[in-house]
């Protein structure tokens, strides 16, 4: 039996041992990456609502969700023809898909809040429970599959990401009903995962240079 952290693995021959270490290790190097993409969008949400308030408020969802199907288009097409007219980044596409992803669901959180313009102290708690609640349902996962994203092409979560996108479109035109499948809110924090994915893969989490 050894005894690592709060994780207690029992093995029945050596190679249980380093097998169980080597994957934490990885889910550890996961977490670490995810929360340092999750904070340069933070940043730029808080930058963003400073200078424009919280305009956003007046969307709706599925103006929300056409704001993020613009960005994942864009992405795609960009994929496709391999070259692209205007120069922002792909990265900037993927923190917007994040960051409206988040918009959308505290906007579920606060749909009987009336005022349009809050403070920027009061939406980041909110903010916040989204980002602890859609990275746990990442780490239930990455538990399951094994770091799998790690071998898939940025272009393949990006189809990923449109897909849901169209489950989410059904799941509005249908007044958010559904049969047996996931909610809108599970949608929109795949994508939200999916998309810091894709950053990590892209390098994004990395430190960048003063």
């Amino acid at each position: 039996m050894y005894i690592f952290g709060e994780i207690i693995y029992l093995r029945s021959n050596k190679e249980d041992f380093p097998v169980a270490l080597n994957k934490k290790i990885l889910e550890t190097k996961t977490s670490n990456e995810y929360s340092q993409v999750i904070h340069r969008c933070k940043e730029l949400f808080r930058k963003k609502t400073l200078d424009y308030g919280t305009a956003w408020r007046i969307l709706r969802l599925a103006s929300i969700t056409d704001q993020i199907f613009i960005k994942a288009q864009r992405i795609r097409s960009i994929q496709e023809k391999g070259t692209q007219m205007v120069n922002d980044p792909l990265e900037d596409e993927f923190v917007g898909i994040i960051n409206y992803c988040l918009i959308a669901l505290m906007q579920i959180s606060l749909q009987k809040e009336e005022r349009l313009e809050i403070p920027y102290a009061e939406l980041e708690p909110v903010y916040d429970h989204w980002v602890k609640a859609t990275k746990g349902l990442l780490e239930n996962k990455n538990h399951d599959y094994g770091e799998a994203w790690r071998d898939m092409r940025v272009s393949s979560m990006t189809d990923i990401i449109l897909m849901k996108l169209y489950r989410v479109k059904q799941i509005e035109d249908n007044e958010g009903k559904t049969v047996v499948s996931e909610g809108i809110e599970a949608n929109y924090q795949d994508m939200i995962n999916y998309a810091v994915f894709c950053l990590i893969k892209l390098g994004y989490h990395q430190p960048t240079s003063a």
